[in-house]
Formats: structure tokens, sequence, C-alpha cells
């Protein structure tokens, strides 16, 4: 596939789609106009700011290939972040296996098309639409766009579960995966919370707190607030993980800057700090709703102090800001005894070929059901104190 933004597509209706080159240069109002306000991961502000950073982009095997549909007087209706991707990291819902039997079978997988936030496990919107009838043509539009230009596949990962019927319609297969997420039953504090445990639950995270706490100092550093000097901490601290976990960071230094700089307002640094120094961090995005933990990092290993940041500091970040949900990040069953509950999450998926996608859709039906076993195990194991 060129380069250069493919030609417009035409749904049979007679709408017509086409690719933007990127979605820094449409206009934010428009798009979050499409978007919403809910969910910092689709805004123009977030997305923009993976484009200006050269997070995404030229190298990073992530192009942008933003489909918009216009309405009659120019502006956008409806609109998918969406990329051509050369590889399949930094989406947290893997298909690598189906890449390498498509290509074990003569088939060339990459490029595939990603309708995606990139690089955070985070449900939401995917179909950003101001009228729900362009959910269709815009996937309609998407499909096209592989079939004309050789491209495999089409993938949307982490799509909010009131958007899968649109999928369904449209005739994308499901699929199902897990995550844990905290929710606040409307409780005061931590206290509140942990009184909702069972009493060994309850002994355990507060004997973790403790030892973590006298540790270090943990200060929680939002918006205005948040200096160069806080960045350049954590930068090293999200070097020192994405070294480990993925050997080149995703993000770059550039990326953080221009978040404060588009949505500081959202952002939240929780920091560990001793004599002064902060030797460990974590970035949360305050959504309407929830908190959203990305990133965590150190520079000197503390025992339990990744809990409490992570995990304990943000409930109580949650609760105090009256939001209904922590989400920590994939994966992570040890999240299940700090109060995090499994729940399903999805994903949508348009293969080409009829073949490998009848094949698909049988894995994914063995898939679905593991799944949704190991999600109703998993609950009855979680710390909280039974009923009855």
């Amino acid at each position: 596939m060129s380069e250069s933004p493919p030609s417009p597509t035409d749904d049979p209706t007679g709408i017509i789609a086409r690719v933007a080159d990127d979605i820094a240069g449409l206009s934010a109002d428009q798009w979050d106009a499409c978007a919403g306000t809910a969910n910092p991961f689709i805004s123009h502000a977030f997305l923009s700011a993976m484009e200006e950073s050269g997070s995404v982009g030229p190298g990073t095997g992530w192009k942008s290939l933003p489909i918009i549909i216009e309405d009659e007087t120019g502006k956008i209706a409806a609109c998918l972040p969406s990329y051509l991707k050369s590889h399949s990291q930094g989406e947290y819902i893997f298909d690598q296996q189906w890449a390498h039997a498509f290509e074990n079978a003569g088939g060339q997988y990459y490029p595939k098309i990603q309708i995606a936030a990139p690089f955070s496990p985070v449900p939401g919107p995917r179909l950003l639409l101001k009228d729900e009838t362009m959910a269709v043509p815009i996937l309609r539009a998407a499909e096209q766009l592989a079939a004309n230009n050789g491209i495999s596949s089409v993938h949307a990962t982490f799509v909010a579960e009131n958007q899968l019927d649109f999928f369904r319609e449209a005739g994308w297969m499901i699929r199902t995966d897990s995550q844990f997420h905290w929710r606040n039953d409307d409780y005061a504090d931590f206290d509140d919370f942990l009184a909702a445990l069972s009493s060994r639950k309850r002994k355990a995270i507060k004997k973790e707190r403790r030892k973590a706490q006298e540790a270090a100092e943990i200060i929680h550093v939002s918006g205005d607030d948040i200096t160069d000097e806080h960045w350049d901490y954590f930068w090293q601290f999200y070097q020192d993980t994405g070294a480990r976990k993925w050997g080149t960071p995703y993000l770059t230094r550039a990326a953080f800057d221009l978040l404060h700089q588009k949505m500081g307002e959202k952002l939240l640094l929780i920091l560990a700090v001793q004599g002064g120094i902060p030797i460990a961090g974590a970035l949360n995005v305050i959504g309407e709703e929830t908190l959203y933990g990305r990133y965590w990092g150190c520079s000197r290993d503390v025992p339990l102090l990744h809990f409490e940041i992570c995990y304990y500091q943000a409930i109580d970040a949650a609760i105090s800001r009256g939001l209904k949900y922590v989400e920590a990040g994939a994966q992570g069953s040890h999240k299940l005894a700090r109060g995090y509950q499994p729940v399903p999450t999805w994903s949508a998926h348009y293969i080409v070929d009829p073949g490998f996608r009848s094949a698909i859709a049988d894995y994914l039906d063995r898939e679905r059901r593991a799944v949704a076993a190991d999600i109703e195990f998993l609950a009855e194991m979680g710390p909280f104190k039974k009923s009855g």
C-alpha cells in the first residue's frame, strides 16, 4: 500500500468515506463532537499527541489512516481512529499466531488496519459517531479499503460493549478477552472499601500498604502542578519499564510534554519519593467515570511499592474524585487479591480471505467459552465477603 492516502471509498447507500492524512490535521472540535468526552483515549488531544510526538508515524509501524464520513456541510459525521500496521506491537490483543498461520499458508498478514487507541488497552468507543446510522457504512468503508489495497484484515480492539452490535450487524467476528477493573460501590474512603473484603484479605492489604508507605512518601501531582522535572523523572521510570517489557518504549519523551500541553487537567502522576527524590511513579488519565492507570516505572526496586502506587493509590484517587471505576491496564491476575474484579473485554475482526476467516471464527468460538469460564472462576476467587 502506498504512503499516500487511498482514494475515497463509497458504500452502496451512496455514502462517501475518505481517508485523511492524519488526525492532527482534522478539526479537533469536529473529531471530539463524534468521540464524546467520556473516554480521553479517543480524543483529538490524545491521538494527535501520539502523531505529533513521533510515537505514531514513520519508523514506528503505526501509520495514521483515519477514515471519515462528512455530512452535507462538510463536517465530520463519523470517524475511525485507524492505523496501517506493519506489526502487532502496542495492541494488547494478540494475533501473532494468526499472522504466522496465514503466512505459513502463503498469505501476507501485514500490513493490516487497526482501529484503536495506540498503546492503550483501554475499552471505549471505536466507532466515533454523531449519527449512529453511519456505523455500518464506515465499517464497510474500512472493509473496502482493505480489499482494494490487498490488506489482509481490519481489527478494532478494546471495543465498548454498547458498540458490539454495530460490528455484528456488519458481519465482523467478535473476540473476547478479560481485564481486571475496580468498581466503586459508593465507598466513602479506602477503609470503607476494605470493609467489603474478607478479614484475611483486608489484613493483607493493610500490611502491604503499611510497608510501602514506610519505605517512601507518596505524592499526587496533577494538572499545572506537574513540572518538567516531574516528567524528567517519570521518563526515566517509563524507559526502564519499556526496555524490560517491549525492548523499546512506545512513547517518545515529547509525547509526555504534548499530553501535558493538550490534556494536562486529565493527568495524574502518583510518585514515590525518598529523600526528596522521586524513585517510582505511575501515570493515570482521568476520564468522566474512570481513572485509567497507564504507565508505571521505577529507578529503585522497593517491595510492594508497585501495588501501592498502581492499585491502592489509584483507588484512593478514584474515591476522592467520585469516579466509578479504576482500570489498571492489561493482564495481571495479581490484581484480583487487591479488589480488582475480572471483566470481559472485546475486539472485532474482519478477515478478507474467506477460508482464513472461517478458521478464525472457529478458533474464536472455542476461545470465547474458555475466557467466560476463566472469568467465572476468578470472580469466585475474589477477596470480597461472600453473601449468604
